[in-house]
């Protein structure tokens, strides 16, 4: 069993030192209360946007990088964090961390899709592969917001080995009924945990939480206010063999038909 915390918050827009100062607080907190690790929603540090000029962004391992690893030694808990990855004449990438216990990176995610309803495609470069990693003997995945709609990616995870998918998200408040839908749905049909944290609310609206976990049958075990706060969820490798077991979706599937078929298109 891993204990993981969901740390739902507001974009920090002009504020980010006070954003890190909460999340040092709230890492703090949840390591308190026994988590191993603790999530943080979309680029929550500087607030998401869409709209980032070309060779903005820091080095994989940059400034904020470096405030997320003091944040996980000083609380001894794994972070996974958002930053905009990036350098000198090149695009940038949306970017999931995750450093250990001890500061050590474990993983680094570029999110795959990029919303172009808002232009996030023309401002960033997409990421073209997947990351996991092991905290307490659970294997993580990691998937960003827009991510959500794509169910071919969650399928990749659960043939990967993934037991809980962290979807850190910026998920405005008029499509939350999409969000609330669609959180459920990856987990049942793949038959593992999915825990998104989203923004909480802000001036002007944008976002109301909502943060949201769902274990391998699809039941939703945390759910969000629209404020800021953790929300805790216990995740058990156990469950998901279990569930695998009881219904082998996975195993029945016809991947040499799906390629066939896809062929003909």
């Amino acid at each position: 069993m891993t204990k993981i915390a969901l740390a739902q918050v507001a974009g920090g827009g002009e504020r980010p030192a006070g954003m890190l100062e909460a999340a040092g607080r709230m890492a703090g907190e949840a390591s308190a209360a026994g988590a191993s690790l603790i999530c943080f929603p979309e680029q929550f540090v500087t607030g998401w946007s869409p709209e980032v000029p070309p060779g903005s962004g820091e080095p994989l391992d940059g400034p904020l990088t470096a405030a997320f690893r003091r944040i996980a030694r000083n609380s001894g808990i794994a972070v996974a964090g958002s930053i905009v990855e990036g350098g000198p004449g090149q695009r940038p990438k949306n970017t999931v961390v995750v450093l250990d216990a001890s500061g050590e990176l474990l993983a680094a995610y570029a999110k795959v899709h990029l919303f172009s309803p808002d232009g996030e495609d023309r401002a960033y470069t997409a990421g073209d592969r997947i990351a996991t990693f092991a905290v307490d003997g659970t294997t993580f995945g990691l998937a960003v917001c827009y991510d959500l709609r794509f169910p071919e990616l969650f399928r990749i995870y659960a043939l990967a080995g993934a037991e809980c998918i962290l979807v850190p998200a910026a998920w405005p408040c008029c499509r939350l009924p999409h969000w609330e839908t669609l959180l459920p749905a990856r987990a049942l049909e793949n038959r593992y945990y999915v825990a998104g944290v989203n923004t909480a609310g802000e001036p002007g609206g944008v976002y109301c939480g909502g943060s949201l976990a769902a274990d391998p049958d699809g039941t939703v075990v945390a759910r969000g206010g629209n404020g800021t706060e953790l929300l805790f969820v216990n995740v058990d490798p156990t469950a998901v063999h279990e569930a695998r077991s009881r219904l082998p979706s996975l195993s029945d599937r016809r991947s040499d038909l799906y390629h066939r078929l896809l062929s003909k298109l």
